[in-house]
């Protein structure tokens, strides 16, 4: 087991700028104003070659009434007594406080190794303050700059020299959690909801929306399951979100959703699914995590029974792409339903994970396109072929079929929706990729056609195109009148000899004279036959 190291102090000392740099992530928020942290976040760290369990903690600040501030030094004090060691952070360019003297009274009492840091000593203006430090009794003080990194291997000789006492326990390897995010608009419950399920106050928690900041990780147990329940901060519209810090809380809670396994939607009941509700579900589903509904503050509901119908009948119709999705109705600041949470996340956790033989896949497909065939698309047919299972979480699978492309959308969504009917998929996001059949790799220029074959030298002369300009040349040197004729493209038929003038101005037409097979003329009739010879010999 790695060695806990809480890092404490007054407010703007630089604690989540070390917390990052012992980690190599950017985990905890960063910013120049005060009071940016306000949960304490474990990590997982390292300096040189010693393993380092990091507690990043809120500023200490002396008040112990119910406000908030209060509420954030209760969750330093716990993190003071959960580390093996702990790092006193000061401000070096402003020197030694009255709060810092107030903390380092606190810290006295602990009996833990205390190793005193003097933060921002990068600049000269710093030499007074690393000065004053030596009076407040911790020994000489370690000069660091956490954002520019000097420093730490003064501070690594520190940490060394006062762990040789420490015992570490040696603990194996527990297995791959499964990451559990929840997420849903400020003030709606989750922090409360993550200390109902765990049992303590873990996180903090009151009445101000917007109170957590951090995506804070929490390892537990569940009936043997390995458990990471991650909170998020609260996700207002867009268009509302106009400051710098609550951005950054933003694009935090996002990642956590990316790393998730499973989603928890938490809602309040008289707002369910509004706008902003309906983006955050089609978010997960776009990343393709696994989703369940949460309507919190029910033990405050009067008629719970047609509630829950109403709003699982609009989880269907507002979101048909998660049709399916567990739906649980509970009280966290009671208790009420939150049993039922985990056995809901656990068989959607399976869902999400769940794998299917393609046998059973192309049996399928054969049944739902005899149901249903696909469209003809400009008059040609679409064929399906064969599916498979890619990849699980999300299920995957691949269609292939010819004339893929022209498949319309409509007929994927019933290919989705009767899957996940038929292999009981409820809920979970389900990609579907249609794909053409591949060509034929034994054709010319196929993977497999090999290298073209000699076919040896022609044996016949190549046909002489004669292009535009020599056909004008030779055309000239032709004397006029079959000039004009090869211009034409057609010849004057010439009118058969020894017939009567008459006889050819009463019909309206000449009888025309045809080149015979043996070079001689033919008699064409007016009707267009060819006489062939006359009826009788003529006489001697």
């Amino acid at each position: 087991m790695a060695l806990k190291v809480a890092i404490v102090g007054r407010p703007n000392v630089g604690k989540s700028t070390l917390f990052n740099r012992l980690v190599g992530k950017r985990l905890a928020l960063v910013d120049d104003r005060p009071g940016v942290t306000r949960d304490r976040r474990y990590a997982d760290g390292n300096i040189g070659d010693m393993d380092l369990t990091l507690i990043d903690t809120a500023g200490y600040e002396d008040v112990t009434d119910d406000s908030l501030e209060s509420r954030m030094r209760e969750q330093t004090e716990a993190a003071l007594e959960d580390g093996d060691l702990i790092l006193f952070m000061m401000d070096a360019r402003e020197g030694v406080t009255s709060l810092d003297k107030i903390f380092a009274d606190r810290l006295r009492k602990q009996h833990k190794p205390v190793i005193l840091l003097a933060n921002k000593s990068e600049s000269r203006e710093s030499g007074g303050g690393i000065g004053e430090a030596y009076s407040l009794g911790f020994g000489e003080p370690v000069a660091i700059s956490a954002e520019h990194g000097e420093g730490m291997a003064d501070l690594y000789a520190a940490m060394a020299a006062a762990s040789a006492d420490i015992f570490v326990e040696e603990v194996d390897e527990p297995d791959k959690p499964i990451r559990i995010a929840i997420i849903g608009r400020p003030n709606a419950g989750k922090s409360t909801l993550i200390n109902r399920l765990i049992g303590e106050d873990r996180m903090l928690t009151g009445p101000e929306a917007g109170i957590t900041r951090d995506s804070i990780s929490v390892d537990w147990e569940y009936e043997g399951q390995n458990i990471r329940l991650v909170d998020t901060a609260g996700m207002r519209r867009k268009a509302r979100v106009q400051e710098k810090l609550e951005k950054l809380s933003v694009a935090d809670t996002i990642r956590a959703i990316t790393f998730a396994e499973v989603v928890v939607l938490v809602m309040d009941k008289d707002d369910a699914f509004d706008t902003q509700d309906l983006q955050l579900a089609d978010l997960v589903e776009r990343e393709g995590r696994a989703l369940v509904y949460v309507a919190a503050k029910w033990d405050l509901e009067t008629e719970p029974q047609s509630k829950l119908a109403k709003l699982t009948q609009m989880a269907e119709d507002k979101l048909p792409q998660l049709k399916g999705s567990p739906f649980v109705a509970l009280s966290s600041h009671s208790g009420r339903g939150v049993e039922r949470l985990m056995p809901a996340v656990l068989q959607a956790h399976a869902t999400w994970s769940v794998k299917v033989k393609t046998k059973d896949l192309n049996t399928w497909l054969a049944m739902a396109t005899q149901r249903h065939p696909p469209p003809a698309v400009d008059g040609k047919r679409i064929k399906p072929k064969y599916m498979a299972q890619t990849k699980a979480r999300p299920p995957t699978f691949v269609l292939m079929a010819s004339r893929a492309e022209a498949m319309p959308e409509q007929y994927k969504r019933y290919l989705v929706n009767n899957l996940r009917e038929s292999f009981d998929l409820p809920g979970t996001p389900i990609r579907l990729i249609v794909k053409s059949g591949s060509e034929n790799p034994y054709a010319p220029g196929g993977s497999k056609s090999g290298p073209e074959r000699y076919k040896g030298d022609a044996k016949t002369a190549p046909r002489k195109v004669i292009r535009k300009a020599e056909r004008e040349e030779m055309l000239s040197n032709l004397p006029g009148k079959a000039l004009e004729q090869k211009k034409a493209g057609k010849t004057k038929l010439r009118p058969l000899a020894g017939l009567k003038a008459s006889a050819s101005k009463k019909a309206g037409s000449s009888v025309a004279v045809q080149k015979g097979a043996r070079g001689g003329a033919r008699q064409v009739s007016r009707s267009g036959r060819v006489r062939t010879g006359q009826k009788h010999p003529p006489k001697k």
